[in-house]
């Protein structure tokens, strides 16, 4: 039988909650991602250009956030989602540094993101490139934003994982 993780980085609790549902859905294990440096709320104000999260996603493509070595080995693992809010368009930098860290190789990713005016074709973009520079064999499955539970029921039983 294949076996699903769910990891999730949440800033405010909204993709937690999404992430547990996906979660839930699949009978899938779940794991959080931590940034070296938690956010404050001032790092995420994004009516301020000199906040933290700005200045980071407004970086080059290849800039990323240092994340705690505390990801679960991957190895009983078929299938991997990761889910994010959707800062600036892109998944946070965060994201690209769990990316990085993972052995993907083999895998089915599937990737979602959270927030209330966002589409998902600019973080699917993003995703698709780190997979892409980490060189990995994989199942890239399309992503969504997760913002009510019918998309995110919809979204899971699109889901073509082992």
């Amino acid at each position: 039988m294949s076996k699903t993780i769910v990891l999730y980085y949440s800033a405010t609790g909204t993709t937690k909650r999404a992430a547990q549902a996906v979660a839930n859905q699949l009978n899938a294990a779940l794991a959080a991602i931590h940034p070296v440096k938690p956010y404050t709320a001032e790092d995420l104000n994004w009516h301020d250009e000199t906040t933290r999260a700005t200045v980071e996603q407004k970086q080059e493509h290849d800039s990323r956030v240092p994340i705690e070595d505390d990801l679960p080995d991957l190895g009983e693992y078929d299938n991997v989602i990761i889910g994010h809010p959707i800062w600036w368009g892109i998944p946070p930098r965060l994201i690209a540094t769990t990316i990085d860290h993972l052995d993907l190789n083999g895998k089915v990713l599937a990737t979602f993101g959270t927030s209330s005016s966002t589409g998902y074709d600019r973080a699917q973009t993003n995703v698709a490139r780190t997979v892409r520079e980490n060189g990995y064999q994989l199942d890239l499955q399309q992503g969504d934003v997760l913002n009510s539970p019918a998309r995110l029921t919809a979204w899971v039983n699109s889901l073509n994982l082992k």
